[in-house]
């Protein structure tokens, strides 16, 4: 084999760099923030301690960390800081509304006042309208006839589609 010329080797370098420098794209340090996986352990623990202790926790995740030390015999350290963390996150949802799979006295008692309440003017109170009549659009005055409401005198009005504002996403 005839030796390589300067520019033969240039290239051969080249190249060889090239393999060198290419790694996988899961060896390489991640800039995006990455997810935990959490255990079935960690998450029926925080539920458990939600359900039970509900009052005495807070949105903070130290106070948490000190009702779960407490108030539970949990084995190390880091399994402790994991369910204190999930159940502040868990706490951080219920605020914004009801959470699947977790239910305590104080969510039960805010949804049977909401089933339970009657609106001090009905709807379909014609007496409160200053034309006498109900405004609707054609769909609602269908679903009042085929439900026997058909003698209410409605006002029928076109309906313009609102346009929904799109919530921003969030990429992780």
């Amino acid at each position: 084999m005839a030796p390589l010329t300067t520019n033969e080797k240039f290239q051969y370098k080249s190249l060889m760099n090239l393999g060198r420098s290419f790694e996988h794209p899961s060896s390489q340090q991640q800039t995006a923030k990455m997810g935990r996986v959490r255990t079935k352990t960690v998450k029926r623990s925080a539920k458990v301690i939600i359900e039970r202790y509900y009052p005495k926790l807070t949105l903070d995740f130290e106070t948490n960390k000190r009702i779960c030390d407490e108030i539970a015999i949990i084995a190390s350290k880091r399994l402790r800081n994991k369910i204190a963390g999930y159940t502040t996150h868990l706490m951080k949802r219920i605020q914004r509304g009801p959470v699947r799979g977790i239910s305590f006295k104080l969510q039960e008692e805010e949804r049977e006042r909401k089933d339970q309440y009657v609106p001090e003017v009905s709807a379909l109170d014609v007496s409160q309208t200053e034309s006498g009549q109900l405004d609707v659009d054609a769909d609602t005055k269908d679903l009042l006839k085929s439900l026997g409401f058909d003698n209410l005198k409605v006002n029928v009005v076109n309906v313009t589609q609102q346009q929904v504002q799109e919530r921003p996403r969030r990429y992780r």
